[in-house]
């Protein structure tokens, strides 16, 4: 009997290589004992074992995800100040079930520096690799500079077309530099790329009304807003900002009174 046990486990061990799923030897051999202490029939250990093959790739596979996106640092929902943010808990928990990437839907995050906006992008895009979507992050200075290559070289539409095959983009600090004209034509052209095709979250300090002049265009603008904001949830974070809390100091000059979605 003890024989016939030892082969059975080089056989597993052999087909789960074969399969190239070495965890499965692994699992078989743990759940084994309390399959047969329980009564369990041969689909109940089969499912089991296979289930937990299945949740080692996803977690393997979200940690390679989530490696690969370029995040700036690992920031969660958790560890979110939602008492400095009361008011976008709901809409942010609504988001993190992840139904607005299989939408195409856009997040818009807008508010002064230091309430949150970067870390609630990041951590969004951090639930969408474990969802399963491919993300990449940048800056909008990254994203031009990305672009511009792309088209000094001559690929542009291959480029964009390749962006196309990820689930989610992220574009950070739009607004904090002025964009020339060329590359303000090339960010729209990533965003229209993306229209009702995949998603976008976008952070950016200045409210839409002042986008004429990030992107030196009034016209490129409220295109660009009209296409975001179509498929899209705005979220105005508000307040001061976090770094600033115990120096003296309340505010800094480019917070504005304003609403930001303004």
């Amino acid at each position: 009997m003890a024989a016939k046990t030892t082969d059975t486990a080089k056989q597993i061990t052999y087909l789960a290589g074969a399969l190239k799923a070495p965890r499965i030897t692994e699992a078989a051999g743990r759940l084994a004992d309390h399959a047969r202490d329980a009564g369990w029939s041969f689909e109940d250990y089969l499912a089991a074992v296979l289930e937990r093959e299945v949740s080692a790739r996803n977690a393997s596979g979200a940690e390679l995800r989530i490696k690969a996106a370029g995040f700036p640092a690992r920031k969660t929902l958790e560890d979110f100040d939602w008492d400095a943010q009361p008011t976008a808990r709901q809409q942010v928990a609504a988001l993190a079930s992840g139904g607005f990437l299989l939408e195409a839907q856009n997040v818009v995050l807008l508010g002064p520096p230091g309430t949150g906006k970067t870390h609630l992008a990041t951590a969004l895009g951090m639930v969408a690799a474990r969802h399963g979507h491919r993300v990449l992050f940048a800056t909008a200075t990254d994203w031009v500079t990305r672009l511009t290559e792309a088209h000094r070289l001559g690929n542009l539409p291959r480029e964009l077309a390749r962006l196309r095959r990820y689930g989610l983009i992220i574009v950070d600090e739009v607004g904090y530099l002025p964009f020339e004209q060329d590359a303000a034509n090339l960010f729209f052209q990533l965003v229209s790329s993306r229209y009702e095709h995949a998603s976008l979250i976008l952070t950016s300090n200045p409210p839409f009304s002042g986008w004429g002049g990030v992107f030196g265009d009034q016209a490129v603008a409220a295109a660009m807003i009209d296409r975001i904001v179509h498929h899209a949830d705005v979220l105005t974070l508000k307040g001061a900002s976090y770094r600033l809390r115990g120096r003296g100091i309340e505010s800094l000059p480019s917070i504005r009174t304003q609403d930001p979605a303004d």
